[in-house]
This record gives C-alpha cells, sequence and structure tokens, in this order.
C-alpha cells in the first residue's frame, strides 16, 4: 500500500491539465468575473489574440459612421421630425436644427477629405425651466443621427476628481454607449444638465470642490483633446498594464478624440431674466417693484435678449460661454401647450395610460374637456410636461385597483371625474350597467356636438352594449359617425 501525504489526506490528485493554465489564462478569467462585478469602467478589451468576443456579428458602427459620411439631412426635415414629438418650443427647435446641420455637415467633411478647414464647433447651451423638452429634443436628434449620445448631470463632478466624476468620465461614457468604437465615439454627442449649479456664484461655499474648476477642465473636452480610454485607476488597465501583451498592436487606439464631439449643455438658470432685465432697463429687482408677480411671457422675453456678459454675471466662466456659441431659450409650457402634448405628441403618456386598461381589458376614453382639466392640474405643479404622468396617476390610481376585479369594461372619462375621481369610482363600483349605458350616452352626445348632428342614438346604445362590442366602444361610436357623415353629404 502506497503512503499517502499526510497534509492530504482527503484531497484528491490534482488534474495535470491545470498546471498547462498559463498566467494570461488566469488573468481573462479574472477580467471575466470584474465584468460580472460593479466596476463602472470595465471595457472589454482582448489580452491577447486568443481572447476574442462572442459575438461575431457584424458591427452596426460601421453603418452608422457610413451613415455620418453621407449626411445630407436638411434642417427643415429636423425641425418636422421633432415636432412629431416636442410641442411648441418653435424658435428653440429651429436654432437646434441648424446647430446640429452645421455641425455633422463638417463632420462629413473632415472624414471624407481630411484634413478638414478651420470650424468653431456649434456646442449648446439650453436655457430652459424643468418639463420643457430640453432632454427629450437631444434624445430625439441623437436617434435622428444615429450617433451615440449620454447624458449625465453637471453636479456629480468636482474639480479634482477624487470627491466626485471626472469630466473625462463623460467621454469613457460614451465610448461605452458606442459599443466600445473609438470612431463613433469620436462623432457622438455628450449632453450635460444642471451647468447652472456648477457657477462660481452657486458653488461659493464649497473650497475644494469648485463650480468655476469644474467649467476649467470641461473647457478642455469641449474643444480638441484626447482622453484615454483607461482612467489610472481602472483594473483592468493595471492588469494589462502589468501583464503586458503578446503582441502589440500599432494601429490600436487608447485615446478618444473630442474634436468632433458635440457638447450640450443646460440648466433651468433661475433668475437669469432677472439679470437681463436689470441690464436693458436698470429696473431694480424685489420689493420696488409695484408687482412681485412674475410674468411668464416677460420672462420668456427677456431670455431670448441674452448675451454672454449676463452668463457671466449669472456665474459662468467667459471662456465656459464662449465655447457654447449656440444659445437656445425654451419657454415655459402654458396649460395649452400641455393639453397639445397630451393629444399631439408621439408616444403621448395619455396612450401609455390607454393602453395600461387595455391591458386589463379596460376601455378607456376621454372628452376634449376632461383633457384640458388634466393639462391645468398638471400646470399647477409648476415641473411642466413632467407632471402630466403624476398627475394621471394620482387621478386613476384607484380606478386602476378596483375595476379590474370587476366587471367594469368601459370609462369615459369626463372633466367631473377628473375633478373628483373619488366619487366617480364609486358610481362604477355602485352600478356598473348602469354606469356602462351613463358612458356610452355620454361618449355619444360627445359626438354629435363635435359633428352638430341630432340623430336618434337607440340603435347606436343598442350596438354598443352588445358583448361582441367589448373593447370597441369608441371605435364602433367612431364608425356609426362616420357612416352618417358620409351618407349624409351625399
Amino acid at each position: 500500500m502506497t503512503p499517502q501525504d499526510p497534509n492530504n489526506n482527503n484531497n484528491p490528485p490534482k488534474d495535470p491539465e491545470d498546471k498547462k493554465r498559463s498566467i494570461n489564462d488566469i488573468t481573462n478569467e479574472l477580467l471575466e468575473q470584474l465584468k460580472d462585478g460593479p466596476n463602472d469602467y470595465f471595457m472589454a478589451l482582448p489580452m491577447d489574440e486568443s481572447f476574442e468576443p462572442t459575438d461575431s456579428k457584424k458591427d452596426p458602427s460601421k453603418d452608422v459612421i457610413e451613415h455620418i459620411k453621407s449626411f445630407h439631412i436638411k434642417p427643415k426635415e429636423v425641425k418636422t421630425y421633432l415636432d412629431r414629438f416636442v410641442i411648441n418650443q418653435m424658435e428653440a427647435k429651429k436654432a437646434l436644427a441648424i446647430a446640429i446641420c452645421d455641425h455633422y455637415n463638417f463632420v462629413k467633411e473632415a472624414i471624407n477629405t481630411q484634413p478638414a478647414g478651420h470650424y468653431i464647433k456649434q456646442n449648446i447651451l439650453m436655457i430652459g425651466p424643468t418639463g420643457v423638452g430640453k432632454t427629450y429634443l437631444i434624445k430625439r436628434i441623437a436617434e435622428l443621427i444615429g450617433v451615440p449620445f449620454i447624458k449625465s448631470d453637471a453636479t456629480k463632478f468636482t474639480e479634482t476628481g477624487y470627491q466626485g466624476g471626472d469630466v473625462e468620465d463623460l467621454v469613457r461614457q460614451l465610448y461605452k454607449k458606442a459599443n466600445n468604437n473609438i470612431d463613433l465615439a469620436e462623432h457622438g454627442i455628450i449632453y450635460l444638465d444642471e451647468v447652472d449649479k456648477i457657477t462660481g456664484t452657486q458653488s461659493a461655499q464649497h473650497k475644494d470642490v469648485s463650480g468655476r474648476g469644474v467649467q476649467s477642465n470641461l473647457l478642455k473636452i469641449m474643444e480638441d483633446t484626447d482622453v484615454v480610454i483607461r482612467p489610472p485607476w481602472d483594473i483592468q488597465g493595471q492588469i494589462k498594464q502589468m501583464m503586458g501583451t503578446k503582441k502589440a498592436d500599432p494601429d490600436e487606439k487608447e485615446t478618444i478624440n473630442t474634436k468632433n464631439i458635440l457638447f450640450i449643455m443646460s440648466g433651468a438658470f433661475n433668475n437669469l431674466g432677472d439679470i437681463i432685465k436689470k441690464r436693458l432697463d436698470g429696473a431694480s429687482i424685489g420689493f420696488e417693484r409695484k408687482s412681485n408677480k412674475k410674468n411668464t411671457e416677460d420672462h420668456d422675453a427677456y431670455l431670448k435678449k441674452l448675451r454672454t456678459q449676463d452668463l457671466v454675471h449669472f456665474g459662468l466662466e467667459p471662456e465656459f460661454a464662449g465655447r457654447l456659441p449656440v444659445r437656445v431659450t425654451l419657454n415655459q409650457l402654458n396649460p395649452t401647450d400641455l393639453y397639445e402634448i397630451l393629444i399631439k405628441s408621439e408616444g403621448s403618456i395619455l396612450e401609455q395610460y390607454i393602453l395600461s386598461f387595455k391591458r386589463f381589458n379596460i376601455e378607456l376614453a376621454f372628452n376634449d374637456e376632461a383633457l384640458h382639466a388634466i393639462a391645468q392640474l398638471a400646470h399647477e405643479e409648476h415641473i411642466g410636461a413632467r407632471a402630466l404622468p403624476s398627475t394621471l396617476e394620482k387621478i386613476f390610481r384607484d380606478f386602476k385597483f378596483e375595476l379590474p376585479s370587476t366587471n367594469v369594461h368601459y370609462i369615459f372619462a369626463t372633466k367631473s371625474l377628473i375633478n373628483d375621481p373619488i366619487r366617480a369610482l364609486n358610481n362604477y363600483l355602485k352600478s356598473e350597467k348602469k354606469q356602462l349605458k351613463i358612458d356610452i350616452q355620454l361618449a355619444i352626445d360627445e359626438k354629435k356636438t363635435q359633428h352638430n348632428q341630432t340623430i336618434d342614438s337607440t340603435k347606436l346604445m343598442a350596438q354598443c352594449l352588445h358583448p361582441n362590442t367589448k373593447g370597441k366602444i369608441t371605435e364602433t361610436i367612431d364608425a356609426f359617425f362616420y357612416e352618417s357623415n358620409h351618407v349624409n353629404s351625399h
């Protein structure tokens, strides 16, 4: 009997293959573990030729580059596209359309005929209160052009980087969004919100975490600089540096150039209108004025007369403001704007709400007065279009909770339902059939008013109450009046 090592009584003999594992295999294993972990700066670059991505499909980023090379979109086409999603803000959409087309026409020229001519990049500053469509506009533009787009918040960055983010991380995030394609990332869009919070006046109470310092750091990447893909603290970068590579690829880029990246900044810039007003008419601000209430139209009008000196007075560094030559002001939204967002905007929250009830087999319809009432309630929240989802949720929360467990399958929302949803809900719970007839009659009367017709609706009522019409009451009523109008016109 062969004696066993006393230190390995219960251990099975080791697989000889384990000894053949190279240090590179172990490193690759470690990288896979890092990939599954919460490492914000993970970027899957091969350690050597044997480490290849598993996805062998065609890289879609190449198609995007080709699309940029043949960029031919006109400013009016950009605005027409934006009109589908954002209501009002006509001047803002016009200015954005021109700036976007100017920028990508230059990029196309730079790619096709290097070196390109002299060009001052059309970086954009968007000024307007929350909920007026700033982010939505830029997101849709990026989708139209087909380039990678990232959005971040200026308040999370610091001058030194150790107490917050480093502004160069914005470029690295864009690289990740571009599926680690450097060429594509170098033609993307970086959108930084709340830049009004990094002004010198806003950050005066902080000594090291300086808004002015963040502005200075942003200046470096807004023009023409190279940002290393891996920051010094990136674990993968450190491992790769220690391990080295078997074959150095002289064509492999380790930096991202920011020359052709479009930077768009935005913020509410509260009280900027007062600064402009004081410059224009020398008026005293505050209690010396007869009225303390701000007139929205006057405020928007003053913002349209914005000058660089006003931004500097607000707290932006002159060099920083100068790197944002395109200034776009967005108007505050009134109840009419919010109403039009509900009925006209593509992908409206109203459509989402109707669909959410449909998933419970409940048909939801609105009359015009109800929609205006919703818009008015949302406007009173003073957060623009962002108030529409919360307003609808507050009104219909109990409806969504109670009615899916009943036989109610049709709701016709009126102004009275919007203003007193609890009372309206009790009517549905008290008598489902009675409320169904009431709602159908209200829907028919609404159509009569719209079409200026006086017809006997008995037959239509019976048709809507038929079981086969369940889930299609609105469609049935619309079809009835369409046919009626067609007959009368002949």
